[in-house]
């Protein structure tokens, strides 16, 4: 495990114990460390935009709107997530907020997002093995997940033809990119973004400190079968300390194997924030809200039973 990771484990359970006070200061570092982290992610994912927007014409738009969705989206998509990095799962918020991505495409990213979850299972010499579990049920659950997703908005007609969705971010932001560059207005972007983020890690980073690893653990022990329906629940919270704290529960015995993939599964990291920002359609965010949920806690039902 890095020492960042092991820093956040080690802040949350000192807080827990009573220390509070003390470890404010490293509630702070560590909403500011986890922010920093998507800035690359971040400004290379508006970079592609306002150079699709402003650069390409509509030829190589058209070309990322076609092969950004079905099998293909997905499986890149998931792969990426795979990733232990947040970065992702928030980058592809803009991108399907600019219809680079489809929504199949962005669940597949949202589902695999492992965020803290494999460096904190390697930190455990005995649970190296459930590594490449984890990250396999990961991968097969987003790829069906995204497939299946575009294949119903398909079938049903959902999708709206946004064909200027992306300018419609530039003038929401008012990023001046016509006067700019793309550069300035990629940096713009992403600076309105980290400043989004860091506020909600701030808040909830504090929230899942001073709640504490025990609590919750003793909550979700005492829940049986519904095990899967309260860690989709805590792998909703916008925040990496969530996907160590399910992560955590799994190594020390508390939780099965399927509980945790129903939370990590509905864990995107940040991801969920971001898109409440970047997309104006909230219904769409809401509907990427309940999939990622459903799909967790069906997927977390079924290993559980098997």
């Amino acid at each position: 495990m890095d020492l960042l990771t092991d820093f956040r484990i080690f802040n949350i359970a000192a807080i827990h114990t009573g220390s509070a006070e003390a470890n404010i200061p490293g509630i702070l570092l560590d909403a500011l460390i986890d922010s920093a982290k998507m800035l690359p992610f971040l400004f290379l994912a508006f970079l592609l935009m306002e150079f699709i927007e402003h650069r390409t014409g509509d030829k190589l738009e058209r070309f990322l709107r076609k092969t950004g969705g079905g099998a293909a989206g997905s499986l890149t998509g998931a792969i990426v997530g795979c990733i232990p990095q947040c970065g992702f799962s928030a980058a592809a918020s803009n991108l399907y907020a600019g219809r680079v991505i489809t929504f199949g495409t962005l669940i597949a990213v949202f589902i695999s997002t492992s965020d803290e979850a494999i460096p904190v299972l390697l930190a455990h010499p005995d649970m190296a093995g459930d590594v490449w579990k984890l990250i396999s049920a990961k991968l097969i659950i987003a790829v069906a997940a995204g497939i299946i997703s575009d294949a119903v908005i398909k079938i049903f007609r959902l999708n709206k033809n946004d064909d200027d969705a992306i300018g419609e971010i530039c003038t929401d932001s008012k990023c001046g990119c016509g006067s700019h560059g793309i550069w300035y207005s990629s940096l713009k972007h992403t600076l309105n973004i980290f400043i989004f983020i860091l506020i909600v890690n701030l808040i909830l980073g504090s929230v899942m400190a001073f709640a504490g690893k025990e609590a919750v653990s003793d909550f979700l022990s005492g829940m049986g079968i519904f095990q899967p329906f309260i860690a989709g629940l805590a792998g909703l919270i916008p925040n990496c300390a969530a996907s160590v704290m399910i992560t955590e529960l799994y190594a020390d015995g508390a939780i099965s194997f399927g509980t945790a993939i129903a939370g990590l599964c509905s864990g995107a990291g940040v991801g969920l924030a971001v898109l409440f920002k970047a997309n104006k359609n909230i219904r769409e965010d809401l509907a990427a809200v309940g999939t990622v949920y459903l799909i967790g806690v069906i997927s977390g039902i079924i290993l559980n039973i098997f």
